[in-house]
């Protein structure tokens, strides 16, 4: 329900200056919208789908492009990767802000990512995660900001460790395993120092969701061929070096076998993390994207490969029973025909381990698709993961899906982003709605108006488009987007609204629009007809 409506009355119409290229003699009349109550109902639900991309910033997987660029390149490279993302008919981005004890944000907890820069510890003269965020929702698309919660230092890393990084600052925290560091998850005031993180990023920023990958403790290393008292052709892997917080917790009467004390360790992360954000903001939700495969003793028959419960310590199952996250995103990363980890019957085992009925969205290994002057021959094709949709929907239908990750889409890879809109997106679709989380303050109705779009009208008489404008109240909280229900001829089409939206005007003779509060909630709807005037 609204808690605020503005009145129908005093609609604006946009003046005709951005019809250019014509004379005032060829100028078409204003469109007008007409107030037409009887109108709101008459569109059917709005379609519901997650439809999401991971952008990744470690390594420069999906952005920026490369470390060292201009704050001007980086902005440019983010709205190109939105609009791409708008263009799909998505409706989520999740944006990697903290890869291994940095910040793409000014933090007075943890230094700049060297990602940013090329020096860890740089400002790069503006805040990203602000602006993404602006970005994000002035084209009604959320923004989910993406944590690795242990990670201090990643292979690929080239600069110095800037002064205030955790592993320069307390070094008895930080572990090194293999090429990395690693964020002892057993030593507590590591713990709190991360969940201090989450919180400082939840009170400042306007966002839609707290995300969290697969690194919990890290994934096992074989041992060095030359350790001490290693075996010749052993399969031995190198323990994560968190003996003295060990030692401490069996010195002090714990009870736990070493690998349930390293699960009790995340378990606690997730669970406070969990209650820390319903806390502050209960709007925003948790969501968890763990390896793929589930317990050895619970998977489908003919299901093998990696645990992640005796390797990462992550028990992913205990999470979704006990309601500790508002949504899973496993990591699904095998084809269909694949019988080991065949994708339809572990995602089918996700959507089996959920009690509390969180949202379970398959996390899609779009990158798989190759670009086609790529040497390697082992690409999929673009059908592998259209195929992996249909089944999604199939199996869970107005579910969703996220794709790893936005570099496979931006290039457009052997036709991956023609096929996905033309034949997997034909039309938009809201989020899911989340009935478990308690509702955000509500934005005020829009007033909308239309206007001839801009560089479209040198030839109107052939293509006639119009641009939806959306004056939200000053109060308004969010003010981005809105449900939009568009008539052409005895048809309604579905579209998410924003301001400046591009519409056809041909044959358009009424919409419908809905204020979207926060995870897809739809508000009020109220209906306009459409009188668009002909050209003299």
């Amino acid at each position: 329900m609204l808690t605020r409506r503005t009145t129908l009355a005093g609609l604006t119409v946009a003046p005709l200056s951005a019809c250019v290229g014509l004379l005032p003699a060829q100028m078409p009349p204003p469109p007008r919208l007409v107030a037409a109550p009887e109108l709101a109902q008459l569109p059917g639900p709005a379609p519901r789908e997650f439809r999401a991309a991971w952008v990744a910033t470690v390594a420069n997987i999906d952005w920026p492009s490369q470390p060292g660029l201009s704050a001007a390149q980086q902005q440019a490279e983010m709205r190109v990767i939105l609009d791409r993302a708008v263009a799909l008919k998505l409706n989520a981005i999740i944006l990697q802000v903290r890869t291994s004890a940095d910040a793409f944000y000014p933090s007075e907890l943890e230094p700049w990512s060297e990602y940013l820069s090329g020096t860890q510890g740089v400002s790069p003269g503006y805040d990203p995660l602000a602006l993404w965020i602006a970005e994000a929702h002035q084209r009604g698309l959320e923004l989910h900001a993406w944590f690795n919660p242990f990670r201090a230092r990643q292979s690929s890393a080239k600069s110095a460790l800037a002064a205030n990084h955790l592993g320069r600052v307390r070094p008895d925290w930080v572990k090194t395993y293999g090429d990395q560091l690693w964020i002892d998850p057993g030593e507590a005031g590591a713990a709190e120092h991360t969940l201090a993180v989450f919180a400082d990023v939840l009170k400042r920023y306007d966002l839609d969701g707290i995300h969290i990958d697969d690194y919990f403790y890290p994934y096992p290393l074989a041992l060095p061929a030359n350790a001490a008292g290693r075996a010749e052709g052993s399969k031995e892997e190198l323990d994560f070096p968190d003996a003295p917080a060990w030692q401490r917790y069996s010195q002090s009467g714990g009870a736990l076998a070493r690998a349930d004390w390293r699960r009790q360790n995340v378990n606690q992360l997730i669970e406070r993390l969990y209650a820390a954000i319903k806390a502050q903001k209960p709007w925003v939700q948790l969501g968890v994207s763990p390896f793929g495969l589930g317990k050895p003793g619970q998977r489908p028959s003919g299901i093998v490969g990696f645990s992640q419960y005796d390797k990462l310590y992550a028990d992913v199952e205990l999470w979704l029973a006990r309601g500790w996250l508002d949504y899973l995103v496993p990591q699904l990363y095998w084809p269909r025909a694949q019988k080991a980890q065949a994708f339809g019957p572990l995602l089918s085992y996700w959507l089996a381990q959920n009690p509390q009925r969180r949202h379970i969205w398959a996390g899609l290994y779009s990158s798989r698709v190759l670009a086609a002057d790529n040497p390697k021959p082992d690409s999929w094709p673009v059908e592998e993961i259209s195929g992996q949709i249909e089944l999604q929907r199939e199996l869970a239908p107005s579910s969703g899906h996220v794709h790893f990750s936005m570099v496979a889409l931006s290039q457009n890879r052997r036709g991956l982003a023609d096929h996905l809109s033309a034949a997997v997106y034909p039309e938009a679709a809201l989020v899911p709605a989340t009935p478990w989380v308690a509702a955000a303050p509500v934005d005020a109705l829009p007033s909308p108006s239309l206007q001839w779009s801009a560089g479209d009208t040198q030839q109107p008489q052939l293509q006639q488009l119009l641009q939806l404008r959306l004056d939200f109240a000053a109060e308004a909280q969010r003010g981005a987007a809105v449900a939009l229900w568009l008539r052409y001829g005895g048809g309604w089409q579905f579209q998410l609204g924003y301001s400046g939206i591009r519409i056809p005007a041909a044959g358009l003779t009424a919409l419908v629009l809905a204020p979207l509060q926060r995870n897809g909630v739809e508000g009020e709807r109220v209906g306009f007809r459409v009188e668009i005037g002909r050209l003299k």
